[in-house]
């Protein structure tokens, strides 16, 4: 006969079964903790009624306990997604500015008129500073010829933070000069920089195009606190030119479809990030410094894509810091010159 099991209590699932269901619920838990402060800091950030504010992301945060507190786990769950999917579909609908009142050095989108060989850059910067936020003459038209690219520059920006860099490329057309490119924010007057605004829909996004004299030396000669290192890149002719299409696309793709900056995701590193991996010649895996982007220039040397005459990184970074150089060369017109000379690749 069977043994008799009428009284016997169940039997509990083996520990590494309870394990795996406890972490479970864990990971679910954090994750509806950060999609619920997600949208109550959207709310409050990218309502555009003022007013209204805090009292929607107060309403949402409320919403959120009571949920959590008097539904069932699992109906509180479904309820915040539910809430979620709507504040996301809400943010996603969220169009940038275009007609607004910008600052001024960033009140012209540049655009470029590509025929053959002949590229035209037009609202080109080449600002005039008395000071940083003293300026007249911003804006011009550029002609050079493709035929003329020689090779891509990198300059990149340190201001403090360790992670936190700006990287701008240079193309060089030889005589014809350097054309830099500067992917930032585009500030609305009254607006200023702000690390967690810049994960929200406030600021829109801008690729600055402009001469070495104004977008390098803003930030050598008239901000204070920035250090300013430049390389030269591995990349042949070819290489170059691709990446300057690349630019040049996205370039008049924002002069017709504006986008939002994003901290993360539309920054000046990852906005073209996706693009360069798939149209440059030997591509390599995404590296966390693309977003922490403070280490940036120690990435490509270490996947050789600057020109290092064999010195360590930090001795090609310590040769490659044109802070004194270009406040020497300052408004002469030879400044690009003057910055390369006697550094490595130049």
């Amino acid at each position: 006969m069977p043994p008799d099991t009428a009284g016997a209590s169940p039997r509990r699932p083996a520990i590494w079964i309870r394990a795996l269901s406890a972490l479970s619920i864990a990971v679910i838990w954090v994750v509806v903790a950060v999609a619920t402060i997600w949208v109550i800091a959207a709310l409050y950030f990218d309502v555009r009624i003022a007013f209204l504010r805090i009292p929607f992301s107060t309403a949402y945060a409320i919403f959120a306990i009571a949920a959590i507190f008097k539904l069932r786990r699992n109906r509180a769950w479904i309820a915040l997604a539910l809430g979620f999917a709507a504040v996301l579909s809400w943010w996603l609908s969220l169009q940038p500015p275009d007609n607004v009142e910008w600052k001024p050095d960033n009140a012209r989108v540049a655009w470029a008129e590509i025929n053959g060989d002949a590229v035209t850059i037009h609202n080109l910067r080449n600002c005039e500073y008395r000071t940083e936020d003293d300026y007249s003459n911003c804006w011009t038209d550029r002609l050079v010829h493709l035929s003329n690219l020689r090779g891509t520059d990198l300059f990149h920006t340190n201001w403090g933070p360790k992670y936190i860099a700006h990287p701008i490329f240079s193309f060089d057309f030889g005589n014809e000069g350097h054309i830099a490119f500067s992917i930032e924010v585009r500030y609305r007057q009254g607006q200023s920089y702000s690390a967690i605004r810049g994960l929200f829909r406030q600021f829109g996004l801008i690729f600055i195009v402009a001469d070495e004299r104004d977008v390098i030396r803003l930030r050598t000669n008239y901000r204070q606190g920035e250090n300013v290192y430049l390389y030269r890149t591995t990349a042949a002719p070819e290489g170059a030119h691709r990446l300057l299409r690349i630019y040049l696309d996205y370039l008049n793709h924002l002069h017709d479809h504006p986008e939002w900056y994003n901290a993360l995701t539309k920054n000046c590193t990852t906005t073209i990030q996706h693009q360069i991996a798939i149209n440059v010649p030997n591509p390599t895996p995404w590296d966390y410094r693309f977003v922490l982007n403070g280490a940036l220039d120690e990435l490509l040397y270490s996947r050789r894509r600057l020109v290092s005459g064999g010195l360590s990184f930090p001795a090609l970074k310590q040769q490659a810091r044109i802070n004194d150089a270009a406040r020497q060369a300052d408004a002469d017109p030879q400044f690009s010159a003057r910055i390369r000379a006697g550094r490595i690749g130049f």
